[in-house]
């Protein structure tokens, strides 16, 4: 049976008295079934975060007239306010180079329903893994991109995002930097994977570096992309300890693992909307 259709609001503001009242108070008012609610307070920055989720079923207002009746409380408490539908299936597009450990394991989650998304386009700088989009049934789009190209090629991505109708971004290991112009046109709406070696070891060898170092935890960074390279709001990150008894190789398999994984649980947050990007920070519910 398949879980019933719910409406989410995620909202932030300056930190006051009386918001949670607010909104609790004007579900109750139009028959809301609250199943979800949870708060934060930067103390620092004094500001209130909010996530809370309700039954659709039952609730006294139709979609297209909530965020205009919500309007009053959100201009009276100045709240940003995003809402967002449970039964919504958000279009992905994955951007890939050449390693494929990433790409497979958001495909086989799309494919068993983990991800309850349409991913319709796979973006790639090499032709490597078109067999992989071809075996699931998503079209590849070969764009190849030079110094000399690169600000055509990019645009020409940025109408496919469009003629696709693309809500998220995912860059599975895809080893092209994306232009201010293209991180511009999807503000939190991109998310990358890496290493979590950054600053320390750069390069196209990071794992090679470390173990030369003989570093005693990897690990993985998920983030939303922004202008400043690998800078952008972090959503997820995971380590793992090693030791002197792990090889190069050890190192590279342990990392991909952790880079599979760390991206699927920053994906899964995007797709549940439970992330609130604030700065250069996110607040990511539970």
């Amino acid at each position: 049976m398949k879980d019933k259709a719910s409406a989410i609001l995620l909202i932030s503001c300056p930190d006051q008295q009386g918001i949670v009242c607010a909104v609790t108070d004007f579900l109750m008012r139009h028959d809301g079934n609250i199943i979800d609610l949870e708060q934060h307070t930067d103390t620092e920055e004094g500001v209130f975060f909010m996530r809370v989720e309700w039954e659709l079923e039952g609730f006294a207002l139709p979609r297209d007239q909530i965020s205009e009746k919500f309007s009053l409380i959100a201009d009276r408490h100045q709240m940003k306010v995003e809402l967002h539908f449970s039964d919504y299936r958000p279009r992905v597009a994955i951007f890939v180079s050449k390693f494929s450990h990433c790409i497979h394991d958001l495909l086989a989650r799309r494919h068993t329903g983990e991800y309850n998304v349409d991913i319709p386009l796979i973006v790639s700088n090499h032709p490597d893994l078109e067999p992989l989009a071809k075996m699931y049934g998503v079209d590849y789009q070969l764009i190849e991109i030079t110094k000399e190209n690169k600000a055509e090629q990019e645009q020409k991505t940025i109408d496919l995002m469009r003629e696709y109708s693309i809500d998220l971004i995912v860059l599975a290991r895809y080893m092209q930097i994306l232009s201010d112009n293209f991180c511009r046109q999807f503000p939190n709406r991109i998310i990358n994977i890496h290493h979590s070696f950054l600053p320390a070891f750069v390069g196209a060898k990071p794992y090679h570096s470390a173990h030369q170092r003989g570093v005693k935890i990897i690990g993985a960074t998920s983030h939303y992309v922004t202008s400043d390279l690998d800078e952008g709001p972090i959503i997820e990150q995971e380590v793992m300890r090693v030791s002197h008894k792990d090889s190069v190789e050890s190192l590279i398999r342990k990392g991909r693992d952790l880079e599979k994984v760390v991206l699927s649980r920053a994906v899964w947050a995007h797709l549940q909307n439970r992330v609130l990007a604030y700065k250069n920070r996110t607040v990511v519910f539970s």
